[in-house]
């Protein structure tokens, strides 16, 4: 019999947690922002500000919860979640400075959420964006994750639109234009239900820099599901303007909200996509 030393049986058990916290260590330097939900509305940890906005016609004031939007203090993916109730008008939002760091020379971020619906059965009508990234007006730029309103199944879709007059000079209805013409990754069908949450990471890499090759990607549940390439995706947002908006015509479950700095690897989603506690786990 082959007897173990105890220096041996160590280790054994402290590989593992080295591995562990030598794959979390990039993560946790580009995290700028996390958003738990477990307690409220507001952030857990950001670079930025932490307060969850409302847009309204005075301005933007500290959101609340109400008929659309309930707190689920059990129902999230890691312990509280949100639970967009019916399609409204309520939008949370986070702003940007500190967070997405939005700049317009060269603009890398990564963008994490956890989502639950049947796309099919829960979504009314028209599109369906469970995220968004705005500036001060959508014909200088609009990047978002959707459903599509008219097909059945709903398409899914993560689209970057850079200024208007450079994807969409003549115009065209977003509706009846070709995959080839959008500037999105399209999936016919994705892997969203009632019964299990869907990670979905997309990342940003190299926008407004004149000198690299742009390009954007979607994951779900750690999957690379396709990249935006070879568009120019120049954008003009006023930087203080710009925002990190949830649930517009959303109706299903959303939670824990991570931004970071940077676009992650393939490596690094499926290392956030495995922890066991979700990005609270990156906290500085």
């Amino acid at each position: 019999m082959k007897l173990i030393t105890t220096s041996a049986l160590l280790t054994a058990l402290l590989l593992p947690l080295a591995a562990t916290a030598q794959n979390t260590s990039g993560l946790k330097q580009a995290l700028t922002f996390h958003a738990s939900f477990d307690k409220g509305l507001d952030a857990d940890f950001s670079r930025g500000d932490k307060a969850c906005l409302q847009r309204t016609s005075k301005g933007n004031v500290p959101a609340v919860l109400n008929e659309e939007l309930k707190l689920v203090s059990d129902g999230g993916r890691f312990g509280g979640g949100l639970h967009f109730m019916k399609k409204g008008g309520t939008q949370p939002r986070f702003k940007d400075v500190g967070v997405l760091n939005y700049n317009a020379t060269n603009w890398s971020a990564s963008v994490s959420v956890w989502l639950k619906l049947d796309p099919d059965k829960d979504l009314a009508s028209g599109y369906c964006d469970p995220v968004q990234i705005v500036g001060d007006d959508t014909k200088k730029g609009f990047i978002f994750m959707e459903w599509s309103k008219d097909d059945m199944p709903r398409h899914f879709r993560f689209a970057i639109r850079p200024l208007e007059q450079i994807w969409n000079p003549n115009k065209l209805d977003w509706a009846k234009m070709t995959d080839a013409q959008r500037p999105a990754v399209n999936l016919p069908r994705a892997p969203f239900s009632r019964e299990a949450w869907t990670h979905a990471v997309f990342t940003l890499e190299n926008v407004n820099d004149k000198a690299k090759k742009p390009v954007g990607r979607l994951y779900l549940n750690a999957k690379l599901m396709g990249s935006i390439e070879n568009w120019d995706l120049t954008l003009g947002w006023n930087p203080d303007a710009v925002q990190l908006v949830l649930g517009a015509s959303y109706v299903g479950h959303l939670d824990d909200l991570a931004v970071f700095n940077r676009a992650l690897t393939d490596a690094e989603v499926k290392v956030l996509n495995g922890l066991k506690n979700g990005a609270r786990e990156l906290h500085p």
